[in-house]
């Protein structure tokens, strides 16, 4: 088994480290109190192909897999720029996969060079305030008149819509108590967000203010029959086809931001003196930090093969679920460890160490709790009796 990057996933990391040496500690520490999407950033990696890196060659794309943009985020994350960085395109490289999947040649002729050239920014409208993770309890209607739809509901902790003009969204076109099966009934649409008739309420939030996440009000947002991805009442298959590629990434994302968190208490521990000794040559200090690098390392083998699952169109749900919930768990402890290792000054924000604390529930929370990943796997793998 060769543990070596290919030559194309190494080289596309080095141009994403390049390009986050132009964005160092001080730029996302001023993102982060005063918020404001890092478009800067966002050309940055447009002009460079990165947000193109799963899409095919002849939408402007690299057409690698999501082990090569787990590495992408991986290598973002673990810059110090965090969640910020990483989220600011990451529904980029993941979100239209689905398209890609199910989408009609002419919609990936129009609907993908957009995307990967960065002159379209798009979000991803699923969670619902009623529904949670319950995705097939979804309320929000998109009701067939003439040849469109008019779309009628809520929802929430949608990231970038204060910036996105397209929207990937999921609604009922069949009421669930009409539909066959809770899962039937749902389409996908990607289209352009009608700010007349779509309300986004920005929500104030513990950390990444430089990504916006918002409540959604519609009513009555008009979309063409041609922006619909897939057949009618089948969204949630289609949806599927961006969940578990999330997974991994949010993976890739947490153990860079525990590895960037530990690099900075490794550092701080060899250079503060108490007592006439530096404070990382006591074993106290060592050991929390050597049992997390050890735990990064594993999460981050775990993900790599569930990236490696799903590009060989393999199942990889229990071990997209699995990489997802230990990145999240073992980088959360490294953040704290960080923290504590500098006492009182990784209290403070000039160190760094407590945004990544803040930003690491990012990854714990979402876009699954670790509970229902963990019920998956009871019942998917362990073959236990399904628990919701």
């Amino acid at each position: 088994m060769n543990f070596e990057p290919s030559e194309e996933t190494a080289a596309i990391v080095e141009t994403v480290a390049r390009i986050c040496q132009d964005f160092p500690d001080e730029y996302w520490r001023k993102r982060d109190k005063e918020g404001g999407f890092p478009d800067d950033f966002h050309r940055a990696m447009a002009d460079a192909g990165v947000l193109g890196i799963c899409i095919p060659e002849e939408y402007g794309g690299s057409a690698l897999g999501i082990a090569q943009a787990a590495a992408v985020v991986h290598a973002i994350s673990g810059s110090g720029a965090g969640m910020s960085g990483a989220s600011a395109i990451h529904i980029n490289i993941f979100g239209l996969n689905p398209v890609v999947v199910f989408g009609t040649a002419e919609q990936k002729q129009r609907m993908l060079p957009p995307l990967v050239q960065g002159r379209d920014k798009a979000c991803f409208m699923v969670t619902e305030p009623d529904a949670g993770l319950d995705t097939t309890r979804l309320k929000t209607r998109a009701e067939r008149v003439g040849d469109r739809y008019v779309v009628r509901g809520q929802k929430v902790w949608i990231s970038t819509a204060q910036v996105a003009n397209k929207a990937l969204l999921l609604a009922r076109t069949v009421p669930l108590e009409e539909a066959r099966r809770p899962t039937e009934g749902l389409s996908l649409f990607y289209t352009d967000i009608d700010r007349s008739k779509v309300e986004v309420r920005e929500i104030d939030k513990m950390g990444r203010k430089a990504v916006d996440s918002n409540q959604v009000f519609i009513d009555g947002w008009e979309i063409p029959m041609e922006d619909r991805i897939g057949e009618e009442g089948q969204g949630f298959a289609a949806i599927l086809h961006g969940m578990n590629p999330e997974r991994i990434l949010i993976a890739g994302e947490a153990v860079g931001l525990g590895q960037v968190a530990l690099r900075k208490a490794a550092a701080y521990a060899g250079e503060r003196v108490v007592f006439g000794r530096p404070i990382g040559q006591n074993q106290s200090i060592q050991h929390p930090l050597a049992e997390s690098w050890a735990e990064l390392e594993a999460a981050w083998l775990l993900a790599q093969k569930a990236a490696w699952l799903y590009d060989s169109g393999k199942a990889c749900g229990a071990e997209a679920n699995a990489a997802k919930v230990l990145a999240a768990e073992t980088a959360f402890r490294a953040c704290e460890r960080a923290i504590m290792t500098h006492g009182g000054f990784g209290y403070a924000r000039e160190y760094d160490v407590e945004r990544y604390l803040r930003e690491v529930f990012i990854c714990r929370i979402a876009p699954v709790s670790p509970q229902l990943a963990l019920s998956h796997i009871a019942e998917k793998v362990l073959g236990l009796p399904k628990s919701y």
